[in-house]
């Protein structure tokens, strides 16, 4: 099988000195592939195989005994059998053997409040995501000057490795993810009334969130759409992109939006066929900048990094910027824009904020889908493909 490299795999074993690593992120982004890759001499087991999960539950010691080795363990989607983590916390602080337990989990076990503070200062944590524009373009996948190419066919690897049409791969998997994920974590009644609300959200990529709206839409409480908001975050398939209250004598607003961490996956929900009819739909400035703003999650994380990623609105939603990044205690604004052809009135909403921040004109960035790339008294202009690099060069810029 082609094995396309990652970002992620520096970290992971720099990571390693942690007697336990856990690789999180959503089904089929590469996490298993990754670990397999880097601990070539570790047992791996699949927590996807009914019977070895039933071992594991009758016999949790015996199973971890039986598999001891001097190398290590792999425990894929270990979300499967959380209780062996007791156990694992009493082998890991008997034997001082780093890189000994690897996990990989789709759905975000180490949030449980419990877990965690047992595991403290033993396991290192990561999130692989789909692939990010770096990656993309290090393994020769992207398409230059054609971000509706990319936006459409998304990050997931499967696409890639087995040359499948998006077509192929992105409705089998929002029905597994359905059918296995959203049925183990919540009681749907009704999933075709989760599936809308998939849709829904998918159709509101970029908005403030609105509890209400998606509540009246999808005929459930304000609460269902809360738990099931809960949900696809944890399982890595939206994130919540935090306004920062950064308040220039005035009101802001304190309302999240919405972005999904794969734009393939929103372009399947909203059922659009081709890159060209991409183009061509009123939602492509939205998955435009999700595909940007997802990225800066994607290089963070790729560095075993949290994203200090916000974005920035004043109550009336005269003056917003679309991302503000925090590194080194300062912020650098970027705003975002789905044309290939620049105009100057770009950097208006920079301009403004630079004004009202007191931030310099040369530390915003306006990211588009052109090709040229320029410094100005305005600020640097940056082509969507090298957006990917852009988290790095913002931190040596600001040293």
């Amino acid at each position: 099988m082609i094995f396309y490299k990652r970002n992620l795999e520096k970290t992971l074993k720099q990571f390693a000195k942690f007697p336990i690593v856990a690789i999180l992120g959503p089904r089929q982004s590469g996490k298993t592939t990754l670990a397999r890759h880097t601990f070539k001499n570790h047992v791996f087991l699949d927590f996807d195989d009914l019977e070895l999960r039933a071992l594991a539950h009758r016999d949790p010691k015996g199973f971890l005994r039986k598999y001891d080795n001097k190398y290590g363990i792999i425990l894929d989607e270990f979300q499967n059998v959380p209780e062996l983590l007791n156990y694992i916390k009493v082998i890991v602080d008997a034997q001082n053997r780093p890189g000994y337990f690897v996990l990989t989990g789709s759905q975000n076990f180490l949030i449980n409040e419990e877990i965690s503070q047992s595991l403290a200062g033993r396991v290192g944590i990561l999130t692989l995501l789909p692939f990010s524009l770096s990656e993309l373009a290090e393994n020769k996948l992207l398409k230059e000057g054609q971000p509706e190419i990319t936006i459409y066919r998304g990050g997931y690897p499967r696409v890639y490795v087995e040359n499948f049409e998006p077509k192929e791969v992105y409705p089998s998997y929002i029905q597994t993810y359905l059918e296995r994920d959203v049925r183990q974590l919540i009681n749907v009644a009704n999933v075709y009334t989760f599936q809308k609300f998939l849709k829904l959200c998918a159709a509101r990529v970029g908005q403030l969130l609105n509890f209400t709206d998606l509540a009246i839409n999808c005929g459930v409480s304000v609460a269902t759409i809360q738990q099931w908001l809960s949900i696809l975050e944890s399982s890595y398939i939206i994130f919540l992109l935090r306004p920062h209250w950064v308040n220039f004598n005035k009101r802001v607003t304190k309302t999240p939006k919405i972005y999904f961490y794969d734009t393939g996956l929103v372009c399947s929900l909203l059922e659009i066929d081709s890159p060209k009819s991409l183009s061509l739909n009123p939602s492509y400035g939205s998955l435009f900048e999700g595909l940007v703003i997802a990225d800066f999650f994607k290089q963070f994380f790729n560095q075993g990094l949290s994203a200090p990623v916000y974005f920035w609105r004043d109550k009336n939603g005269t003056t917003e910027v679309d991302c503000l990044i925090e590194q080194n205690a300062a912020f650098t604004a970027i705003e975002i824009k789905s044309s290939e052809t620049f105009s100057p009135y770009f950097f208006d909403g920079l301009n403004r904020w630079s004004e009202l921040s007191a931030q310099p004109q040369s530390s915003n960035y306006l990211v588009y889908a052109g090709s040229q790339s320029s410094k100005s008294a305005n600020g640097n202009l940056v082509p969507w493909e090298q957006a990917g690099d852009l988290v790095s060069s913002i931190k040596k810029n600001k040293k």
